[in-house]
């Protein structure tokens, strides 16, 4: 069986660190909100260090009418036991967690994440598979997913210069986190991706396919950069 979502248009992202907010314009032009991408990067929240995560992204959802609902994979933040709390119990646990952890992007990962849920968002722990990739796109639903695009790019790991370019670089290197869009995927299990990042070394293309495991597997060891996650918008007026 073939899910695909009939038509889906991604913008080339302006630098190295928009491809979040690129990813989620390129979803609210599919449901027709049709915002400026510059609007969309102004208004979301960077990271000091540079980027966004992924629970940023459905907070600038959350506030323009949407439901939002993640599956993180983040084991730095949540606890696998954490799956059988309600919404304002998941929130108490991440207030209590602070307590005992320090470090700045696990404080702003948490506090956003509080914000996220306190605003109406949904975590979801449900594990990561083929069927749960494939429920979302047969309701024509784009997925919004942070992953490792070291890893799926099968690429040396990088580094910023001295002008914030992203160099490869097997020694000097660190994996990088990145934004994408999953669009289809065909019964042979092969996914269609909408990557904001036109230079990819996968395919020097915005659109392109990807066995699923690879892209599973890309997805779960984006935890290494605070990714890990499907992000799902849902449109209400917006439809």
């Amino acid at each position: 069986m073939h899910s695909k979502i009939s038509y889906f248009k991604i913008l080339n992202q302006p630098d190295d660190e928009t491809c979040g907010p690129t990813s989620l314009h390129a979803v609210y032009n599919y449901y027709h909100d049709f915002i400026n991408l510059q609007q969309v990067i102004d208004e979301v929240t960077f990271l000091e260090e540079g980027g966004t995560l992924g629970n940023l992204l459905g907070i600038h959802a959350l506030k323009r009418g949407y439901k939002a609902k993640m599956h993180s994979y983040n084991l730095n933040v949540f606890d696998p036991v954490w799956s059988t709390l309600t919404h304002d119990e998941l929130i108490e646990k991440l207030k209590a967690q602070l307590k005992y952890k320090r470090g700045k992007k696990f404080e702003n990962a948490t506090h956003s994440y509080i914000e996220f849920l306190t605003r109406g968002g949904e975590i979801a722990f449900e594990d990561l598979t083929v069927d749960l990739i494939r429920k979302y796109l047969d309701r024509r639903r784009p997925i919004l997913t942070g992953l490792s695009a070291t890893y799926l790019y099968d690429c040396k790991r990088e580094y910023a210069n001295d002008e914030g370019r992203s160099v490869y670089d097997d020694l000097k290197g660190y994996p990088m986190g990145h934004f994408v869009v999953l669009t289809a995927i065909d019964e042979n299990g092969i996914v269609s991706v909408s990557d904001p990042y036109q230079e990819n070394p996968l395919s020097g293309e915005n659109e392109y396919k990807v066995d699923v495991h690879r892209l599973i597997n890309s997805i779960l060891l984006g935890i290494v950069t605070y990714d890990a996650n499907l992000l799902i918008l849902e449109p209400t007026d917006k439809e």
